[in-house]
């Protein structure tokens, strides 16, 4: 109706994207509280339970306090370089938002390279983290800043190959088509490997365990963000928890049916937007469990996963997609081909973490005593 009034659209963009920014910092302080719940029943403790019933209200006193807290810079810091990091994180997060589909009818802009631009404006978060840790003149925050880069440029690879394949599916940039596509049959069941592989990606590219290697505290301190207080700091914090539920959303999108699946395009847009919240929880939930069950990796484990092993996998999986395309065969064979490359590249990590694994101390002992006497120490 404001569209019809005014003739433009401005004024409805600028609505959409008051309540979506209304709705991002609830949703934030939800998935903080979220967050503290399940690791602490993962780790049989209680979590939050002083501030507000059930600590409720822990997230907002945490905002408060960071709201108000003195706001430090260090005196050799790079003025502006410093300044804009924060902003230079947040803003294309807060971007990638805005063309993420909720339901049939639900977002604020319906794009037709939606997924190209998306992908895209991702990418550019990788500038935030290297300004945050060279603008802070510090050693630790330079150092956290150059493995950030490092590990997003590296997982950034397998990410958009793995959504390539999607994209070749469908035969569409557009999340409309892609997720209309996915009317009967969820991506994910022709895409195992894929959805593997995305997953695997989003948690390097959120720096969320087993891949926190940038911000390490036993490491780096902090990472690029140790010099930062205050309302700086939470700023990374907004958009850390913001980017987890912007991936969260792409995967439901993109492999397990968005809103289509499994009621169908029929239903009225509450329930598809109930169900989309519903996938975009179970995908939340998903990370957090991995996060309080797997131990942090190593740096050289963590980029030679990327460059061995998933970027090899999306190949294969593009491969396995472009033959099934060109000559018509039935999708199914994408299922049995897909999980049957997905089965073996989990039997040969399990054999390759057995194999690195520590070396019980009375053979390392033994290899110490042949090395002795070979004259070799």
């Amino acid at each position: 109706m404001i569209q019809a009034w005014f003739g433009i659209g401005w004024l409805d963009a600028f609505l959409r994207v008051q309540l979506l920014v209304g709705f991002m910092t609830v949703n934030v302080l939800l998935l903080i509280w979220a967050e503290r719940k399940v690791l602490a029943r993962i780790q049989q403790r209680l979590g939050p339970t002083r501030t507000g019933p059930m600590g409720l209200l822990q997230s907002v006193a945490d905002a408060g306090k960071l709201l108000t807290k003195e706001d430090v810079k260090p005196t050799t810091a790079d003025r502006w370089v410093f300044d804009f990091a924060p902003f230079a994180l947040f803003v294309p997060i807060f971007v990638s938002f805005l063309a993420l589909p909720y339901a049939r009818d639900v977002w604020v802009r319906s794009l037709p390279l939606g997924l190209f631009f998306v992908m895209a404006i991702q990418s550019v978060t990788i500038v935030g983290m290297l300004m945050a840790g060279w603008g802070s003149d510090s050693k630790y925050a330079l150092l956290g800043g150059v493995r950030s880069v490092a590990q997003m440029i590296s997982y950034e690879i397998p990410l958009v190959l793995s959504v390539v394949g999607i994209a070749m599916l469908s035969g569409s940039l557009d999340f409309n088509v892609i997720i209309e596509a996915q009317d009967v049959v969820p991506n994910i069941v022709y895409q195992p490997l894929g959805f593997f592989i995305f997953l695997t990606a989003a948690m390097a590219e959120l720096a969320r365990n087993p891949f926190d290697i940038p911000v390490a505290e036993s490491e780096v301190v902090g990472g690029p963000f140790v010099e930062y207080s205050g309302i700086r700091w939470s700023m990374f914090f907004l958009g850390e928890y913001t980017n987890l539920f912007v991936m969260s959303l792409l995967g439901t999108v993109l492999f397990l049916g968005g809103y289509a699946w499994p009621f169908g395009l029929d239903v009225g847009w509450p329930l598809q937007l109930a169900l989309t919240m519903g996938k975009v929880s179970l995908m939340i939930l998903l990370l957090f469990w991995i996060r309080g069950s797997l131990p942090r990796l190593r740096i050289d484990q963590l980029m030679s996963f990327a460059w061995k092993v998933l970027i090899p996998l999306t190949f294969v999986q593009i491969f396995l997609n472009g033959l099934v395309l060109t000559y018509a065969w039935p999708k199914i064979i994408l299922t049995f081909t897909s999980g049957a490359f997905l089965l073996l590249a989990a039997y040969a990590i399990r054999r390759g973490v057995r194999r690195t694994g520590r070396v019980p101390r009375e053979q390392r002992l033994d290899a110490l005593r042949i090395r002795e006497a070979r004259g070799l120490s």
